[in-house]
């Protein structure tokens, strides 16, 4: 597991993983009832959440994640801690941050991406990116709304917060929206995946 420090106190990961056998009793508490499909997605995102966790604040891997505002997880044992969880078609990817909020996304690729979906999320270079061959252009739209959609995280709001109204342009790697900052991680992950977090 690569852990990345974005910027001191907020680390990120990301990659392929299963759940693992057996898993943290709260856990498994909560993804009770969920369809089996869910529930290992579900279970695989909170191994590597714990995992991230034991890395950079040892300890607080055992305590309870449980779902806050509009379901963003929080650790109501430790305040001081955020912490985000993202999954899309087998990768999944987790942040933590000490005394700031922070929000993950991570997205694979669309096969088919409509050129409305562009114009509405892209507000300046949409038209750069839907005159980029089809796979590039999936490709930069991935990047594009991980950025979005970890402010909107970040923020605690998720699809509410409405993302597409976040500007990221086609290419750009960092930005700041509302009191947050962000940055896409195009020099250290392949699959496409940003990290927002509160100003300090």
């Amino acid at each position: 597991m690569n852990v990345f420090e974005i910027v001191p106190q907020v680390w990120a990961v990301s990659g392929r993983v299963t759940a693992p056998p057996g898993g943290h009793p709260h856990d498994l508490a909560a993804a009770a009832g969920m369809a089996a499909w869910r529930a290992e997605e579900f279970l695989a995102g909170r191994a590597l959440l714990r995992r991230l966790l034991a890395e950079v604040t040892p300890g607080a891997e055992s305590l309870r994640v449980v779902p806050g505002a509009n379901g963003k997880p929080a650790l109501p044992d430790r305040p001081d801690l955020a912490i985000s969880i993202a999954h899309d078609e087998g990768h999944f990817a987790a942040c933590v941050g000490v005394g700031r909020a922070v929000g993950i996304d991570v997205q694979q690729p669309t096969e088919h991406l409509a050129p409305g979906v562009v114009r509405r999320c892209v507000r300046a270079g949409h038209e750069a990116v839907n005159a980029l061959p089809p796979a590039e252009r999936s490709r930069e739209f991935a990047w594009i709304w991980t950025a979005q959609e970890a402010c909107v995280k970040a923020e605690g709001s998720g699809l509410a917060g409405g993302p597409w109204t976040v500007d990221v342009g086609p290419g750009q790697t960092t930005g700041t929206w509302k009191g947050f900052m962000w940055r896409s991680l195009r020099d250290t992950f392949e699959t496409p995946l940003s990290c927002a977090w509160e100003a300090a």
